[in-house]
């Protein structure tokens, strides 16, 4: 009974060997027909991520520089905003500037005007004032002339002269006084 247990393993075992074999067959076919496949479908696959990889650059890349790019533009408005500003008030500035230096010109004009002006009238004045002086004194540097021709001095306070004998002429009470 051994042998013919033996016989029916060795025949259940053939079976099965035989059933290993084309279940063997089998899928190394289906291993062959999979790795013909393999590569157009890693092909595809990679043909498909490298589709996909410029798109998700680019988002990447976007994102990563739009928030840097955003504060910059933002930057650069409130710097044109600051300088508009300032511009605007440097022209005020120099519209003020330009006021003041023109009615600064005029007052300048009106005071040199005017002094020169009060100048000429008190230069005028002087001149009048110092001619009617002059006239008037005339008369004593006439006879101041006079006295310093004669020869006069002074006698314990009084006033003495040397009268000319020569000169008979007289002038009512007055004598010629003879000359030094």
């Amino acid at each position: 009974m051994n042998e013919e247990k033996s016989m029916v393993l060795v025949s259940k075992i053939a079976a099965l060997v035989e059933q290993f074999d084309r279940h063997c067959e089998l899928a190394s076919g289906q291993l062959r027909h999979l790795a013909q496949q393999m590569p157009g479908v890693v092909r595809q696959s990679v043909d498909e991520h490298f589709r996909r990889i410029p798109d998700e650059v680019m988002g990447s890349i976007r994102s990563g520089i739009e928030r840097p790019v955003v504060a910059y533009e933002q930057r650069l408005r409130e710097a044109g905003e600051q300088l508009q500003r300032a511009s605007t008030a440097l022209t005020t500035q120099l519209l003020r500037a330009e006021t003041l230096h023109k009615q600064l010109i005029w007052k300048v004009a009106g005071i040199t005007l005017g002094s020169l002006a009060l100048l000429l009238a008190g230069g005028g004045w002087l001149s009048w004032h110092y001619y009617e002086e002059i006239r008037k004194s005339q008369v004593s540097a006439d006879l101041m002339g006079a006295y310093n021709q004669a020869d006069v001095t002074l006698c314990d306070g009084r006033l003495c002269a040397k009268v000319s004998r020569r000169d008979r002429q007289r002038y009512g009470e007055y004598v010629p006084v003879e000359s030094r």
